[in-house]
């Protein structure tokens, strides 16, 4: 059944929109008031802000008022302006003990000088303009700040894989708003871990708003950890929120953990210088070197194993054991067994290997250091022996170069080219540098060789007295032969050793007659006999004729210039002619030898003496008068 008044209701509808529609039309009636503002202003936290608040109408007359929205619903007016005519009163009501204040700029717009995380609220600016109507808005302001480096607070303990979640680290973000999201990292990847607590992983978060309204964010991971986690590398990083929908993000310096896994696997292996054989050289020292894979390290025990009893050596946490100078004696079975008492039963915790010391004895022969034969005696056998392991190879050299391979060297026959000194050399081809030689001196006993040096030239009469000559003898043998000359020369002989047991001696000297007569010899000498060489000049010339020619050479030189000193004299005379002809047809006068007379002197002799000793005198008194 309807209500009493329902139908009285339904008559009384359309009677009010016929009334609506009625003062709708009337031309006094005006449009209603509208405010624009900023629905969100988003600054990062110390900017400016300001918040415009703009009317549809700019009446002559209307306030425009500004409220603060607290959370709780109520509004506190923060200012107010009032437009009368062509003015803008503006007023501050209620700072609200924020410094700096509020202010009104003269379009109204309410400005915060420096935004803080305290005006992250709602803002109401309220427009009354009388007839025109009210009109409001809300904008929303949104403050951002961005947090301080992200810190990472590892365990510093050690986890055990056989322990359920263990706390791993602590990450903080500090001061940010709005509150940042922390993540966890292990080797880049991020790490799905949920927040409620299980045995696997999971972390905690905590929240704490500052004194100064920003908010601070810490969180803890708790992870089971796995044996690969003792090299991986985590880190965490904060994610933070930035005006226009952007975000940023800072990660935390990366850390390792101290992971305590027990032993699985157990590798014992010998250190340099070992070969690939394991060979070690005698009086090397040896390193042995144990790993476990277990972590923290355990304790090593090192063994050596003599019929099955294990002599303990040296127990360390650093798995080496030193053998310092190894000698043949210690090759043997070496072992390591790690102390691990969390390790499965399973496992096998020692391993064993064979230390092998190589030696070399030096060679021995069976000459000693020198052996003695005759020249062209018969052949004979050296042998070379030694103690080594591994077994050597043997090898004969002379003077480097190589004879035979083996322990036995056959020589034979003999010749000075024989002597010398033989080397055996004992070497372990699988051991790097472990060798040794043994060597004898080969002599050759027999009478001296000797050869010279053939004169040039041979050809007869090629020789002339006075020529010099280097006469050159070679001996050898063994004893080592001594060579004389017959002759000393014009330089002491000199001997020298020329290779291949051959001795030199020169001699200088000058050729002579009775040297192409008799010639001159060397002779080498030693225990076994003597031999002698003659070198032969044959005819030498003399130098007789040279000399001849040399003293005409001196005669004709100084007749040419007598005979220019007495033409220049005759030309000094010239006015005395008829005395030159009296002369030339009489006798000289007394006490002037004649020209022609055996034992006179020539003229020009005694005119050039005559006047070179007082010409000045007998030229005044007349003294040449009668000379031509």
């Amino acid at each position: 059944m309807e209500p009493p008044n329902a139908r009285a209701g339904l008559h009384r509808a359309p009677r009010l929109l016929w009334l609506v529609l009625l003062l709708a039309a009337q031309p006094g009636v005006r449009a209603e008031m509208h405010v624009s503002v900023p629905p969100l202003v988003e600054v990062m936290r110390g900017e400016r802000v300001t918040l415009s608040c703009t009317p549809s109408k700019k009446p002559d007359h209307f306030v425009l008022e500004w409220f603060l929205m607290e959370r709780s619903g109520v509004r506190r007016r923060l200012a107010s302006a009032e437009q009368q005519g062509s003015e803008l009163h503006r007023v501050v009501h209620e700072p609200q003990g924020r410094s700096p204040p509020y202010q009104l700029d003269p379009q109204g717009s309410l400005v915060l000088a420096e935004a803080q995380v305290a005006d992250e609220r709602d803002y109401l600016c309220v427009v009354t303009a009388g007839a025109a109507g009210t009109a409001e808005a809300t904008s929303r302001l949104r403050v951002f700040a961005q947090p301080e480096a992200t810190e990472v607070l590892p365990n510093g303990g050690t986890l055990s894989v056989m322990d359920s979640a263990s706390q791993v680290a602590t990450c903080s973000s500090r001061n940010g708003n709005p509150a940042p999201q922390i993540t966890w990292y292990r080797n880049g990847r991020l790490l799905e871990v949920p927040v409620e607590m299980n045995e696997e992983g999971y972390m905690t978060i905590r929240t704490v708003r500052e004194a100064s309204g920003l908010l601070s964010l810490s969180s803890t991971l708790y992870l089971r950890v796995r044996k690969a986690d003792r090299n991986a590398s985590f880190h965490c990083a904060a994610q933070y929120s930035l005006p226009g929908d952007r975000h940023g993000r800072l990660d935390s310096p990366a850390f390792n953990l101290t992971v305590h896994y027990p032993t699985e696997h157990v590798r014992l292996w010998l250190g340099s210088p070992s070969t690939s054989e394991g060979w070690v050289r005698e009086g090397d020292s040896v390193q042995l070197l144990c790993e476990g894979d277990g972590s923290p390290n355990p304790e090593y025990m090192f063994f050596h194993l003599q019929d099955t009893q294990e002599n303990v050596l040296s127990t360390n946490l650093e798995g080496k054991l030193t053998l310092e100078r190894v000698n043949r004696n210690q090759s043997g079975t070496y072992g390591c067994r790690v102390e691990d008492f969390d390790a499965a039963e399973d496992v096998l915790l020692s391993q064993t290997l064979r230390l092998k010391v190589a030696y070399l004895d030096p060679p021995e022969l069976s000459t000693g250091k020198e052996l003695s034969v005759f020249l062209n005696s018969s052949r004979t056998a050296v042998t070379c022996s030694t103690q080594a392991q591994p077994t050597p190879a043997l090898r004969w050299t002379k003077d480097s170069v190589p004879l035979e391979d083996g322990p036995t060297l056959s020589l034979g026959p003999f010749t000075f080219d024989s002597a010398g000194t033989y080397v055996c050399e004992a070497s372990v081809p699988s051991v790097p540098l472990l060798s040794r030689t043994q060597s004898f001196k080969l002599l050759v006993q027999g009478s001296p060789e000797l050869r010279a040096k053939e004169l040039e030239p041979k050809a007869e009469g090629s020789w002339t007295e006075g020529d010099q000559v280097e006469l050159i003898c070679s001996t050898r043998g063994y004893p080592e032969p001594k060579l004389t000359w017959s002759l000393q020369g014009d330089q002491p002989a000199e001997q020298a050793h020329s290779g291949q047991g051959w001795t030199s001696s020169s001699l200088t000297l000058r050729v002579t007659s009775a040297l192409g007569r008799e010639g001159v010899s060397c002779e080498a000498t030693n225990s076994h006999g003597r031999l002698r060489h003659v070198f032969h000049f044959g005819k030498v010339a003399p130098q007789t004729a040279q000399a001849g020619v040399a003293v005409m050479a001196v005669a004709i030189s100084v007749g040419l210039l007598l005979l220019v000193v007495a033409a220049f004299y005759c030309m000094r005379r010239k006015g005395r002619s008829a005395c030159c002809r009296r002369r030339e047809k009489g006798t000289p006068p007394p006490g002037e030898p004649e020209l022609g007379r055996p034992g006179s002197e020539r003229p020009e002799h005694t005119g050039l003496l005559s006047g070179g000793a007082g010409g000045g005198a007998r030229s005044s008194s007349g003294a040449f008068r009668d000379e031509c």
